[in-house]
């Protein structure tokens, strides 16, 4: 496998390289959902982002 290498600055298209998955802070910070595990919190913003890009789609 090439071996990666990252720079101290990105420009341009190369931002669009990295995607971002939104995990609501409440997940982590919240006492509540102590007991999930970060697997599932990482699912959670993962789906969370499809369904956004569903619901986009349909608005188009």
């Amino acid at each position: 496998m090439p071996e990666v290498i990252l720079s101290d600055y990105f420009y341009g298209a190369e931002s669009e390289e990295f995607i971002y998955f939104k995990i609501p802070r409440l997940l982590i910070t919240d006492p509540k959902f102590k007991h999930v595990s970060t697997d599932a919190k990482l699912l959670y913003g993962m789906l969370l982002d499809r369904m956004g890009l569903a619901a986009k789609k349909q608005l188009v």
